[in-house]
């Protein structure tokens, strides 16, 4: 039969034997053709080709969008669009209609319900026309279920309330969180509900959920240190924290009522968490035992500042927040010992399940750790995925899929959708999509035949394995999270895989398996030996930070724009989630943010920075950064710093000229303006003088001469003149011989009568810091043309509408002019 068929598919004419002939096999051409003919044939069976495969173009990407489904990729898009949705609700200048979103997730519930099963992208569009709203209603119902009350500005009176947590630092210094009840002298119409204020007289600890009592500095929280960085209020907002600040004296332990169920059930696991850190502190001792803390508890504050920084330049910074890593090694260490232990009792293992029995007991200590760790994003994230892993090994199904992401991330955004602003979580899902997605891609890879991988197979076995995985991971996670790194912190560590090598081998084959064994043993009272040797690989992984750093390896980056952002991060987590040639969509993507990021349009560099606070004043010329403060606040300066690529600082030159006293320039009221005038005339001549010499002498070099305890002025490059004040009796001065004045302190004047630009606090509480640019050629040496970009874009939103409160009136009222 089979050669019937031979014989009779060899009768078909030569001619038009490509009709019969397979798609893959090459087209025929008539040997007795003259060669003009048979170039037209081949011609003609090209042009048919390059149609044939038009034609079925259509059907290739509905076959691929059948296999994406065929996977459940298609369900990985949910988180997507519920994230998407909640970024655009908190990136929004006014709170979006509730109504109107309500409406329109109604009206797209039906054309999305209808699609459902549909292989091709009106599917996707419909999924994502109802999770889009879905995520802005989320993100709304958070907002409004939280409500927390933001302190409108710096007050002080004395504060009773309830400790909620308390933690130490380095040198003993306790910072509490207490649930205010009460304020008195003066009382607040507004008070916060809870704020964190940090005690630096020594005192004994007073206890968690005790009462406490003192005079207290309080302080609304942080803004943005520029446009597009993060903003701090924005954390406390969704953390519940109203106001940040400090105790002037030690604080006084009082009598308070018990609280109700829920908070004693949240006291009692804030001991267990204090508890616990400092008996870990207690057995090791120094930045070795607070990193032992910060791994099990999350409490960081008790490690040196020089130990982060070397751990964040060798790439080890993310040891210390509680994420996957922490997790997994934990879980794993107790999967693998429990197995162990149970193969060791004879016959155990052969009459009950082993493994599931070590899953369950790894799933209640991954929820013990989860509770006194804190609940950090990451950790949260961390948990919810390898309780479902913990599950699906109860279950007998697969324990490792991106279908676990998917839902974690679902319960995440459903709880708190505040989550997808912050950096924890974005960097944690990046890394997990790209490990898993690797994971994926290694082991669905063509497998050698037996004999074959010549001198590479030199380097197999377990111990070629465990650093071949440790190299590919390293990789991975560094890769994914690169673009996240540089969008948040404008920096990278370029030895961060060498750091990532040489330190994760004792992180874990000795941190953390004798960490858990030391917990674990905690009730017993046979911690000391294993939490002995946790110390040590903790020092060994401090030394190799510190050698690491010593490199002098990190790489600022500056700000990216924020479409670059975006298309980089959404590219790169379509490559992870899709299969088919459907991924190069993202690839494009990826390649498109790369570009813009890299030749960014419109991204000159500001000439003129001012804080939130006004303290600090900043003069950027060409590869120097000249301030109006010797020792500039390193919280502000380091964010300027990384987002701008400042270079050297030029410190201001300080001077105190003969005669020029405060007392002689603010003598303008009372008796002594009576008695004093011609005097008063002299001191304000005197003033004048100095601040005109000063602006002579910034002129002529290239940053701040400043008079002490008076004011400081410079000169832009674009010729601006900026005088900052340390007292409001030069104000008159600075007006007339300035074209910006900044003053650090809250008056209700509004602008100077000569015209200058009078900046206040109480005008930078309604816009944030500043960013200052010059104007376009030929009007960029006139002041009033510049550009002011303000930090705060809106006073419409829950989280800076403290800003526009007034507690004289109780009301909040946006200014015309913001």
């Amino acid at each position: 039969m089979e050669k019937g068929k031979v014989a009779e598919r060899r009768e078909v004419p030569e001619a038009h034997a490509w009709r019969a002939a397979p798609d893959d096999a090459p087209l025929p051409v008539p040997a007795r053709d003259p060669p003009a003919r048979r170039g037209r044939v081949v011609m003609l069976l090209t042009a048919a080709g390059r149609l044939r495969s038009a034609s079925e173009t259509p059907q290739t990407w509905r076959a691929a969008f059948a296999q994406e489904r065929a996977h459940g990729h298609f369900f990985l898009f949910v988180p997507v669009f519920l994230g998407a949705g909640a970024a655009l609700w908190f990136s929004a200048v006014t709170d979006p209609s509730l109504p109107a979103l309500l409406l329109f997730a109604a009206f797209a519930f039906w054309p999305a319900w209808r699609f459902r099963h549909r292989e091709d992208w009106t599917a996707l569009a419909a999924g994502a026309i109802l999770f889009v709203p879905v995520g802005m209603l989320l993100a709304a119902l958070e907002s409004a279920r939280l409500d927390t009350v933001v302190l409108d500005a710096p007050v002080t009176t004395d504060v009773s309330g309830r400790v909620l947590a308390r933690e130490s630092d380095e040198r003993g210094a306790i910072r509490y969180r207490i649930a205010l009840d009460t304020t008195r002298d003066p009382v607040l119409k507004r008070p916060p509900g809870v704020v964190t204020l940090l005690a630096r007289s020594r005192h004994a600890p007073i206890p968690i959920g005790g009462g406490i009592t003192g005079r207290a500095r309080l302080g609304p929280p942080s803004g943005p240190a520029l446009s597009g960085l993060n903003d701090f209020a924005f954390d406390a907002y969704f953390a519940g924290t109203g106001a940040v600040g400090y105790f002037y004296q030690a604080p006084r332990a009082v009598a308070v009522a018990e609280p109700g169920v829920e908070g004693r059930i949240r006291q009692t696991v804030a001991t267990w968490r204090n508890n616990l850190t400092e008996h870990i502190r207690g057995r090791i001792g120094g930045d070795a035992g607070a990193i032992a803390a910060a791994l099990v508890t999350a409490e960081q504050r008790a490690i040196s500042p020089e130990t982060v920084e070397a751990l964040r330049e060798a790439g080890l910074a993310h040891v210390l927040a509680i994420s996957g890593l922490n997790m997994v090694l934990a879980a794993g260490t107790f999967l693998v010992g429990a197995r162990v232990l149970m193969a060791l009792i004879p016959g155990f293992s052969e009459r009950y399940p082993a493994k599931k029995i070590a899953a369950a007991g790894a799933l209640a200590m991954v929820t013990l750790y989860i509770l006194v760790s804190g609940g950090a994003i990451s950790a949260v994230r961390s948990w919810i995925m390898i309780c479902i892993m913990l599950v699906a090994v109860l279950f007998g199904r697969a324990a490792i899929s991106l279908r676990n992401v998917a839902l974690s991330a679902i319960v995440i955004l459903a709880m708190t959708p505040s989550a997808v602003t912050n950096p924890g979580f974005q960097m944690s899902y990046a890394a997990t999509l790209g490990l898993v997605a690797g994971y994926a891609a290694w082991r669905e890879r063509p497998v050698r035949r037996e004999g074959e991988g010549g001198r590479l197979k030199l380097f197999g076995g377990a111990l070629g394995r465990f650093f071949g995985g440790l190299l590919l991971s390293s990789l991975i996670g560094g890769f994914a999270t690169l673009i996240y790194s540089i969008g948040h912190f404008h920096r990278i560590p370029a030895y961060g895989l060498a750091g990532n090598l040489l330190a994760m081998p004792v992180i874990s084959a000795i941190v953390m398996p004798f960490g858990l064994i030391a917990v674990l043993l905690m009730p017993f009272g046979l911690d000391g030996v294993p939490f002995a040797i946790m110390g040590k690989g903790i020092e060994w992984m401090i030394a190799l930070s510190t050698w690491v750093a010593s490199w002098k390896g990190e790489i600022v980056t500056g700000r990216i724009p924020s479409i670059a952002f975006l298309l980089i991060g959404l590219g790169g987590g379509l490559v992870c989630i899709l299969r088919t040639r459907l991924r190069h969509a993202g690839t494009l993507l990826v390649g498109i943010g790369l570009a813009i990021a890299c030749f960014p349009a419109g991204g000159a560099t500001p000439e003129a920075l001012v804080s939130e606070d006004g303290r600090l004043v900043a003069i950027l010329r060409g590869e120097t950064v000249a301030t109006n403060r010797a020792r500039p606040p390193d919280f502000i300066y380091a964010q300027w710093r990384r987002a701008l690529r400042l270079g050297e600082l030029v410190k201001p030159e300080i001077r105190r000229s003969a005669g020029l006293t405060l007392e002689e320039a603010v003598s303008t009221t009372g008796a002594a303006e009576s008695r004093n005038k011609p005097r008063r005339k002299a001191d304000r001549q005197k003033a004048r003088d100095a601040m005109a010499s000063a602006l002579a002498a910034a002129r002529a070099g290239n940053g701040f001469v400043c008079e002490a305890k008076a004011f400081c002025a410079a000169v832009s490059p674009s010729g601006w003149r900026i005088v900052t004040l340390d007292d409001v009796a030069f104000l008159g001065t600075a007006c007339d011989a300035a074209d910006l004045v900044v003053l650090s302190l809250a008056l209700r004047l509004e602008a100077c009568r000569s015209g200058a630009r009078l900046v206040t606090v109480r005008h930078l509480r309604r816009t944030g810091a500043l960013e200052i640019h010059p104007a376009a050629e030929g009007l960029s040496n006139i002041f009033s043309a510049a550009q002011v970009t303000p930090a705060v874009e809106s006073l419409d939103r829950p989280w800076a509408r403290h800003r526009s409160y007034d507690w004289r009136t109780g009301s909040f009222d946006q200014p015309a002019d913001q």
